[in-house]
């Protein structure tokens, strides 16, 4: 196996296949990834070179393969009769049923962890950047923060809720998604007629989106 860019990506991805029944009994742990590289019949040092940090990075390595199969199913669907509103939550939706639950809790196990936590955080803004730009935002200003950050608060709720979800088809956290969605919507009511006053002009005014950069939120995590 030679030792490039685009190897190292087929064999993460080739890594990432063979832990996933691993996962559901050991985690994202080292003996998952052990178990992993010895089905894979790959040699050990050059796996670490692949995931320096091990099953942790086969961790990151799921969170954005269920964001790639999200932004398949959005470019796929016919959004165009929905209100906005409706189309985030379709956003979120997606993003969940491409998703295995017990393999986001052990993910979200690790990503609880101090030494991960910056890690988690940075997937899930990416994940809701993500979500707004495939919806078409075009935001430079103090939106371009607040549209996430708001996204990230509500898609954060709906994942903790959906991984103890027992009803038929999640039918409880759609419902729970419409609602945290609802509150959001009279947030951005409750916004509007603040940001009418001067003060509030004035300051966020100034605020403008980040330039591409590598280490913004936004950018892929670590």
């Amino acid at each position: 196996m030679k030792n490039d860019h685009i190897d190292m990506d087929r064999a993460r991805a080739e890594l990432l296949t063979v832990i996933k029944p691993h996962v559901p009994f050991d985690g994202w742990s080292e003996p998952s990834f052990r178990a992993a590289v010895a089905d894979l019949g790959i040699d050990s040092g050059l796996a670490r070179v692949i995931c320096p940090r091990g099953a942790v990075d086969l961790a990151v390595a799921y969170h954005r393969e269920g964001d790639a199969l999200m932004l398949e199913k959005l470019t796929e669907a016919d959004l165009s009769g929905m209100k906005f509103r409706d189309r985030i939550a379709t956003a979120v939706r997606f993003r969940l049923e491409v998703s295995d639950p017990e393999l986001v809790r052990r993910g979200a196990a690790v990503f609880a962890l101090p030494h991960n936590a910056a890690t988690g955080s940075k997937l899930v803004w990416e994940t809701c950047d993500k979500i707004w730009r495939a919806l078409g935002d075009q935001s430079e200003d103090y939106n371009w923060y607040s549209k996430r950050l708001t996204l990230s608060g509500v898609y954060s709720s709906t994942v903790l809720y959906w991984m103890g979800d027992t009803s038929d088809d999640h039918a409880k956290t759609w419902e729970f998604l419409d609602r945290r969605i609802e509150g959001v919507m009279q947030f951005e009511k409750v916004k509007s007629k603040l940001l009418k006053l001067p003060f509030a002009t004035q300051i966020l005014g100034t605020i403008r989106a980040p330039k591409p950069r590598d280490d913004m939120p936004g950018k892929e995590a670590r």
